[in-house]
This record gives C-alpha cells, structure tokens and sequence, in this order.
C-alpha cells in the first residue's frame, strides 16, 4: 500500500489551477500540473516540486499523449482535477473538426479521465475526479441531436453554458458507472474569478481583460478554495455526483443536469466520438 497521494490537475498553469497546485503540493504528494505553455508551467513545477506536462486540449493527439506520460510515471491517481477550459469562438472549429467549448471544455477531459481509469482504479483509498463547472450550466442545453451546434444554435455564451452542463453531467456519468471502482466525482462552480478566463472569446474577453473584470468577480486565491476543500476531502461517498456552488452542495443546476437518457446519450456519443468504442 502506498503512503504517496497522486495528482493530476489541469489547467494548472496559472489562475485556480496554479493556486491550487500551490496550495495541495507537499513533501508526500506526486503531483502533475498541465498546461498548454511549458514556459507557464515553470513557474508552478519550481514552487510545488510537481511534474509539468503540456497538452493543448484542441488536439485529441495531446490528450492522448498526456496520459500516456502519466501512466508511465504513476501507478495510481488519488484525485484528478479537470480544471482546464474557457471560453471560445463557437464559430470555429478544432482540429479534430468539433465546436471548440465541445471539445476542450467536454470531450478532452472525457477522454483523459476515461484513459485515466485504470490509475483512479488502483488508488488504495478510492479516487476522486473532480470538474470544474459553472454556473453558466443554467443557460446551456445539451441537443444530442446536434452536439456540435452544426445547425449554429445560439451564442459563444450558450455554448460555453452547454459544455458547463455537460461537466455536471460527466460528474453524473462517473457516479452512475465507477462507484464500484471507489471512483467518485463531483462538480464545483468556483465563482467568477478575475483571471485570464476568456481569452478565447470576444465577448468574455472584453470583460476579462479590462478593469471590468474587477466587478463582481473574486480572486484565484478566493476561487480555488472550493477546489482545493474538496481536493483535500478525497475519494468521499458522500459527495459522489454532487454538483457544489463554492463551498454549497446542490448548487443551482440546469434541470438537464438529472436527465439519466440525456446523461447516458452523451456518455455514449462522447466515447464514440473521442475513439473510445
């Protein structure tokens, strides 16, 4: 049995996933720390002892990559943070041909955690998997008949709410398949946090880059508190398939959220479209 807690958080280069790689990091934690830019990632792996990796989620490639790396360093996971994701140009298209919230925010983090399971399995006290949400989930809705908005249905904001809701109900998803696994998952909104969220978007990015961005909003270190609460509690039964608003359990949430054929119809399509079936 290993004394030794495993980690893997994304999005970890700066914003709440650097402050809560900062803030987990200790002498008996392995910890990974992923981001797109290497430089970026120096200054967290320098401060925490942490192995930084770099995957750019628009790239299914990279995902794959990604956990290849890990599975060739650790032999189990304890907790897995998907944290990374933001906020795009619904109009464009990743490489691999998918609306890019869809993918980045939803089906990158899918198919890592799926190609992660045999890691979170092996964990000798459960294993927890927990995905950064939002409370933009309200404003979403999740049309499995057109999963890559290819008919254009609504704006940058609702497909960014769409993959938010999506996360809960991967959170759901997870909760229904693994618990037999001692795999447990839930979701958090962290607040609306004054960092580089937005960047991808005109309209966010507006919002973000400016001293708007001061209204209304909290600070990374506020942000991840939530993140890092609940990292902390670890493989909890109690809190298996719990959507969290901060520190809230049972946040506000998108009626879609409990749809269990909505929730199994995009499991199904996910895996389908990510090379998993």
């Amino acid at each position: 049995m290993s004394s030794r807690t495993t980690m893997v958080i994304t999005g970890a280069s700066d914003g709440i996933g650097a402050v809560t790689a900062r803030a987990l990091a200790g002498p008996d934690i392995d910890m990974v720390v992923v981001g797109r830019s290497a430089d970026k990632l120096e200054a967290i792996t320098a401060d925490t002892g942490a192995t930084g990796l770099t995957a750019d989620f628009s790239r299914f490639d990279d995902v794959r990559d990604l956990a290849k790396q890990v599975h060739s360093r650790f032999g189990h996971i304890d907790l897995l943070l998907n944290n990374a994701g933001g906020t795009f140009d619904a109009e464009t298209r990743t490489e691999d041909g998918h609306e890019p919230h869809f993918q980045i925010n939803h089906l990158a983090p899918f198919l890592l955690t799926n190609l992660l399971r045999e890691q979170l399995a092996a964990a000798d006290r459960g294993a927890l998997v927990l995905n950064t949400s939002s409370i933009g989930n309200l404003i979403g809705r999740v049309d499995l008949s057109d999963l890559d908005r290819q008919r254009g249905r609504g704006s940058n904001t609702f497909a960014y709410g769409t993959s938010k809701l999506m996360n809960i109900m991967f959170t759901r998803g997870i909760a229904q398949r693994w618990t037999d696994d001692k795999i447990y998952s839930a979701a958090v909104h962290p607040g609306a946090v004054a960092t580089s969220f937005g960047r991808g978007s005109w309209v966010f990015g507006l919002y973000y880059r400016t001293p708007l961005r001061h209204l209304g909003t909290i600070t990374p270190e506020q942000g991840a508190e939530p993140l890092i609460t609940l990292a902390r509690r670890g493989a909890d039964p109690e809190i298996n398939g719990v959507y969290f608003h901060r520190h809230r359990a049972r946040g506000l949430e998108n009626p879609q959220a409990r749809h269990h054929d909505v929730i199994d119809g995009l499991w199904s399509a996910s895996a389908e479209l990510v090379g998993l079936t």
